[in-house]
């Protein structure tokens, strides 16, 4: 587990749809990849696995920016 990681629990609001999710924490939709590539063992279908009530874990946006220079 990386110290930067946030451990989250998916709500409703964001159940289905990473890309919502990434939208909001990242400002782009396009990164809802990161979470399913975060969470192999527990994201196998990166739709119908990001159900609400679900415990992912989310790098932060500093990671991100400096993992993929965005």
């Amino acid at each position: 587990k990386n110290t930067l990681d946030v451990k989250y629990t998916i709500g409703p609001t964001y159940e289905y749809r990473p890309d919502l999710l990434a939208a909001d924490l990242y400002g782009y939709s396009s990164l809802w990849w990161v979470f399913a590539a975060r969470n192999p063992n527990t994201i196998k279908d990166p739709i119908f696995d990001f159900y609400s009530g679900q415990m992912i874990y989310i790098p932060s946006k500093e990671t991100l920016v400096s993992a993929l220079g965005i």
